[in-house]
């Protein structure tokens, strides 16, 4: 049994018995690999975000949350080196802590031969950037980055091309990217429309804890007079 196929095997042998525990032990008998090997791998899927826990005593052992199921995992060495060159470009996005944690992700659950290979492969690519990566504070990128999924109205110091500094409410809406330069889009309430916010402008940003109407944002909308839009999607086929 390859790696791979021993950690799906693993979630499953603990949300077999679960809530109850496994040893480290007993799971290295039952997968005849040493105890140290087991445990380096549920380290692996605990880093990848898989809930487990160690429980103490006696009986104590390895925990799962029995609702949990887990997908078949497994990169190629091609499709890890896609993936990862893919997250480098988001470093310097509102999505940078996101993506460095989902390239932790799959380096964690991929076989020692396949992750050995991939780092062979990109060693050799580099990114070529316009100049020096602009770092946003860690707390306001993070809070950019998830500002879609919270739903939340945004409260919003903008500095514009001339250094003048106003503070607004916006709905978030979207974003776009080209480069290593985002925008947010929203609904800005000071202007009453749509607009677009070059992400190393925004000096602070502050959750309002209001949630944001329902508002549809259409291509058309942003008015972007060179290059065309392209939406990220999920790459999955349609039914």
């Amino acid at each position: 049994m390859n790696r791979t196929d021993r950690l799906y095997a693993l979630v499953e042998e603990l949300r077999a018995v679960a809530p109850r525990a496994r040893s480290a032990r007993w799971l290295a008998e039952r997968f005849e690999v040493s105890t140290r090997t087991i445990e380096r791998d549920l380290s692996a899927l605990q880093q990848s975000g898989v809930p487990i826990w160690a429980e103490q005593g006696r009986t104590g052992g390895y925990c799962i949350d029995p609702a949990h199921t887990l997908a078949p995992l497994g990169f190629t060495p091609d499709e890890a080196l896609a993936v990862s060159i893919g997250l480098g470009m988001l470093a310097a996005s509102p999505f940078g802590s996101a993506a460095a944690s989902a390239a932790r992700k799959v380096a964690a659950v991929m076989d020692e031969r396949g992750l050995a290979r991939t780092a062979e492969l990109a060693a050799r690519i580099h990114l070529l950037d316009d100049g020096p990566v602009r770092d946003a504070p860690s707390a306001l990128s993070d809070m950019l980055g998830g500002a879609l999924g919270s739903g939340r109205v945004l409260t919003i110091a903008y500095r514009d091309r001339a250094g003048s500094e106003t503070v607004r409410d916006v709905e978030p809406l979207g974003y776009v990217g080209k480069g290593t330069d985002w925008y947010l889009i929203g609904w800005c309430r000071l202007r009453d429309g749509i607009r677009a916010f070059k992400g190393d402008r925004i000096v602070r940003a502050t959750p309002t804890g209001e949630r944001a109407p329902e508002r549809t944002l259409r291509a058309e909308d942003l008015e972007i007079p060179y290059g065309e839009l392209r939406s990220v999607g999920l790459g999955r086929d349609a039914d």
